[in-house]
């Protein structure tokens, strides 16, 4: 007896070290591909430069998902765009802006999405800034002189310089007059648009029914020459953000009586209702295919740039990850997933959706990754509530190599994620998702939504380094012969409200965007 037990012990141990000597091979291999065969520049200038933005219910969009699907038949994993909804079909043209009075100037501007448009004949006009009123009545009056004029409605910064650079260069007195001056600025932008008695979506609506000719802002993203891009809520006349050294002269001109005028061509199309997706591809599991591991990246953008840190690097992460898997791990034991959804900026709509529509999918995960935050390396991952999260995570995390992992925090258990991004949508549902947080490389000022995320911003060796996490991270969860715990934290006390906290809740997505 004492024999067979040694015996089955000495078998057990040697299958350990086979499956453990196995393991560490592949990762090997995985680092090797990643670094040697990387497809990451190639698949950023096709999606970057060729497709280009990816604003939900544009013609782009739905080219960036007949891409996805194309390229991942070229590495022969199965794919295909999953409709879950309609959105308010519209086309970006041409968008031309030129000062022509007092004198010639070509401006950086851009209409913001879904801007009606000018059409090919350009429109021309005075600027003026947004009447100044005593209340809402008086407004009522004083907005009839916006007749056939260009408005403008955001405060005009008083320094283009970010803070740091103050910082740098500035006497500390001179810095803290600026901020001073810059709040004061602020708080008297606020009082003049509170008394017009509307919200700042309400506004432009009533200057377009006083017959402005058009509306400009300016939402400075406090870097250099970088401005927030979102989206108009005009209905018959364009809307433009002008960069802030161009709107800060256009207030000028007219502050001091100059009279200002601008040539618009501003040249968009409206589709109508079209269908919008999710981009969904599989690596069928050889051994438990009905359970998943999710790699997951939303695919949409706004427009106001390409979309390359917001999220082109998540999206190609996920993609070289699958292809890196499907080269070197062709058969898993359970299925590989990776969901490329659509309409993310708007509110996880595609995950949601996907939430929502597959329970059987998401009942089965084992796991599921998720990458958006920029170009950066992995810096961050949290156990998002997850009681028994780091017996799992920690298992595998040990298995990438050092190089990659020396750069990781984790927080666990952590507390759920209830938005921000598509992780969140499986959160809510109550599945283990996690966000592979990254390293900042000023993303919130210079990228995030802005005119300046294109392709040039991406850091290729963060990017490398977050596609052999993803790659090992995702073998590992497939081999891992447990299945991972769902069991959640007892929430604490909410120290805002003094309530006891409770798990988010899945909400359905917004099905027809635009349209109702």
């Amino acid at each position: 007896m004492i024999k067979k037990i040694t015996l089955l012990c000495l078998l057990f141990l040697s299958v350990s070290l086979i499956s453990a000597q196995s393991q560490q091979e592949m990762v090997e291999k995985i680092v090797k591909e990643a670094e040697n065969n990387s497809q990451l520049e190639n698949l950023a200038h096709e999606l970057l430069d060729v497709v280009g933005p990816r604003l939900v219910g544009t013609p782009q969009m739905k080219n960036a998902h007949d891409w996805a699907v194309k390229k991942y038949s070229n590495w022969d994993i199965s794919a295909s765009n999953e409709e879950w909804g309609k959105w308010k079909g519209w086309e970006r043209g041409i968008t031309h802006i030129d000062m022509i009075s007092p004198r010639i100037q070509s401006l950086e501007g851009r209409q913001l999405a879904w801007s009606p448009s000018t059409g090919k004949k350009p429109v021309t006009g005075e600027v003026v800034i947004i009447p100044e009123a005593k209340d809402s009545l008086d407004f009522i009056e004083k907005i009839k002189s916006v007749k056939g004029k260009f408005v403008m409605i955001s405060m005009p910064q008083p320094t283009g310089r970010p803070d740091d650079n103050w910082g740098e260069w500035a006497t500390k007195e001179s810095f803290e007059k600026m901020k001073k001056d810059r709040d004061s600025l602020d708080d008297l932008w606020d009082k003049r648009l509170e008394k017009t008695g509307l919200d700042r979506r309400e506004l432009p609506k009533a200057l377009e029914d006083a017959g402005a000719e058009g509306i400009i802002t300016s939402n400075w993203s406090r870097g250099f020459g970088v401005n927030k891009v979102f989206s108009a809520s005009t209905e018959e006349i364009p809307t433009l953000d002008i960069s802030l050294e161009d709107y800060g002269m256009l207030y000028r001109l007219a502050e001091y009586g100059d009279k200002p005028e601008i040539r618009v061509v501003a040249e968009s199309k409206e589709l109508g209702e079209v269908p919008t997706f999710n981009t969904i591809a599989e690596i069928k599991g050889s051994e438990k295919p009905e359970e998943y591991v999710i790699l997951s990246a939303h695919f949409d953008s706004w427009d106001g740039a390409t979309g390359a840190t917001d999220n082109g690097t998540g999206t190609i992460v996920m993609m070289e990850a699958m292809r890196i898997l499907k080269k070197l791990y062709p058969n898993p034991k359970r299925t590989i997933l990776v969901g490329h959804w659509g309409s993310e900026e708007q509110g996880l709509n595609g995950s949601r959706a996907f939430v929502k529509d597959h329970p059987e999918i998401v009942e089965n995960m084992q796991v599921l990754f998720n990458q958006d935050n920029g170009t950066g390396r992995v810096v961050n991952i949290s156990g998002n509530g997850f009681l028994n999260s780091y017996d799992y995570l920690g298992r595998w995390l040990y298995e990438v190599p050092e190089d990659v992992t020396t750069h990781i925090e984790t927080n666990f258990p952590g507390t759920p994620g209830r938005g921000g991004s598509d992780y969140a949508s499986f959160v809510a549902a109550g599945a283990p998702a996690f966000n592979l947080s990254s390293l900042s490389w000023d993303y919130w000022n210079y990228t995030w939504h802005t005119n300046r995320d294109t392709y040039d911003k991406i850091v290729f060796d963060d990017v490398r380094n977050n596609v052999i996490l993803t790659a090992v991270l995702a073998y590992m969860a497939s081999e891992d012969p447990e299945k991972t715990s769902r069991e959640k934290i007892k929430l604490p006390m909410s120290k805002r409200s003094g309530e006891q906290m409770t798990w988010p809740e899945a909400r359905d997505a917004t099905r027809r965007g635009g349209l109702d």
